[in-house]
């Protein structure tokens, strides 16, 4: 329960209020003067406070203008035995949040206190949850050129961003490389950031539910709707619509969502009257979406009108040196979290992060230091507690004379061999279609490209 600081110099009052007060749970601390409840109130830090108007050191309105000099939201209630509105008004200016005369009834005097804490207390976590918010457009961390020039991007767009008519944002990158952290950056960076940031991952929820969990329903609309229901697009009027995962929008709905687009305008399930949506649509995706509207499951478009402002989050493996700096962010988060103090990689733990190809980006990474705090047993995180697969290099032995790592080394380097036959034999028999290759290869096309980087193999142009 909140504690009470009560400053008044009539000690029946003081007395009968603090063991009513702490009958109800709450810890009350008494002074008599000003000067002792000041002293009190920094030694304390009461949640609310109770004054007096007359006091014998000091008159309540200048002793309330004297704690918000030190505090400028803990709740304060004056008492006062001689009412009027002219000290209603100096009370409210100078800070007090409620004001009673006397006498006063206990009950109504804590009622009136667990009111005020209560909205202190949720006001607090708002200002907290605004906080996370605010420092989500930090946390896209890293010093590597292709994480910089993203900033960069996400900052132009954001700089020339109005409050109406805003383009969409399409977010493209494999899996885990953070494409929600970049949506939640161009909110909270542009003209819309007081208003509502609303996610749907369109993956999460069968195609059946997700039109209504879009536009909404009314009453009677289909056998489950017992009740009217707004959907998304209402809840983010002003805001912002994040569409994660957006490639899996059945066509149906995709072609309801480009009238959204285009005119702003679409109907609750059930409706015949259109409604208003005043929002910016964000999506997302880490498949190839031309490859979809080739395959006949992704309208063309809504995939050019998705596409005016386009972002691609690059994977861990292209930002150098940008894995060890995460890992000592999730180290600090995940020590934190599990209290475990003074936690550091060994050097051969930040070796083989450095090194590794992370091909789940940083969410894999951030699982992994997650894990690796939970099991490590020392202060150190050593190169078993990441539980990474074992680092090859290239070697010069030939296998079956040699030991075990240089065996692995010339696994490596026939594994090296293997791959980039594959992938040359994929994008012959393709005639070098990049796409139709990936395909027979399993793989998407950003990944094929990056493998085609790592063996020096030149894109040709079909035919």
């Amino acid at each position: 329960m909140p504690a009470i600081l009560i400053i008044d110099d009539e000690e029946t009052f003081v007395k009968n209020a603090a063991r009513f007060l702490a009958k109800s749970g709450h810890e009350v601390s008494t002074a008599l003067t000003a000067s002792a409840g000041l002293e009190l109130f920094g030694a304390t830090a009461p949640d609310a406070v109770i004054l007096d108007y007359r006091l014998p050191d000091m008159d309540g309105v200048s002793l309330i203008q004297r704690l918000r000099t030190h505090d400028q939201a803990v709740p304060i209630v004056m008492i006062t035995g001689h009412g009027s509105i002219e000290l209603a008004v100096d009370a409210m200016k100078a800070g007090a949040n409620d004001l009673l005369t006397k006498p006063v009834a206990l009950s109504d005097l804590r009622q009136r206190l667990e009111n005020l804490t209560r909205r202190q207390l949720d006001s607090s976590r708002l200002r907290y949850f605004e906080a996370r918010e605010h420092d989500a457009r930090q946390q896209i961390l890293g010093e590597s050129p292709a994480i910089v020039a993203l900033r960069t991007r996400i900052a132009r767009i954001a700089e020339a961003q109005g409050a109406h008519s805003l383009p969409p944002v399409l977010i493209t990158g494999e899996t885990g490389t953070g494409k929600e952290l970049v949506a939640r950056a161009f909110h909270y960076d542009g003209a819309r950031c007081s208003r509502p940031f609303i996610e749907l991952n369109c993956a999460a929820i069968p195609a059946t539910l997700l039109e209504a969990e879009l536009f909404g329903h009314e009453r009677g609309a289909f056998t489950d709707a017992k009740e009217r229901r707004i959907g998304l697009l209402e809840a983010a009027d002003g805001g912002t619509l994040f569409l994660d995962e957006v490639a899996e929008m059945d066509l149906a709905l995709q072609a309801k969502l480009l009238k959204v687009i285009e005119d702003g305008r679409f109907r609750r399930i059930g409706s015949v009257h259109e409604r208003q949506a005043d929002l910016r649509i964000v999506a997302a995706t880490h498949q190839d979406l031309e490859e979809r509207i080739r395959q006949g499951a992704f309208r063309a478009d809504l995939y050019f009108r998705l596409r005016v402002l386009q972002v691609n989050v690059p994977p861990l493996r292209e930002r150098a040196g940008d894995a060890l700096l995460l890992a000592g962010r999730f180290l600090d988060e995940f020590a934190h979290r599990y209290r475990r103090v003074s936690l550091r990689f060994s050097a051969q733990a930040a070796r083989a992060i450095t090194e590794h190809h992370w091909p789940g980006n940083v969410r894999e990474l951030r699982n992994v230091v997650e894990q690796a705090v939970l099991l490590s047993t020392d202060s150190e995180i050593g190169l078993q507690d990441l539980c990474l697969p074992a680092r090859r290099t290239t070697g010069e032995a030939t296998a079956g004379t040699m030991p075990t790592a240089a065996r692995e080394a010339a696994d490596g380097s026939t594994l090296d061999r293997l791959e980039r036959e594959a992938l040359i034999g994929a994008l012959t028999d393709a005639g070098h279609n990049v796409s139709q290759a990936a395909r027979t290869l399993g793989i998407s096309r950003d990944t094929l490209r990056y493998r085609m980087e790592k063996h020096r193999l030149r894109q040709r142009s079909p035919g």
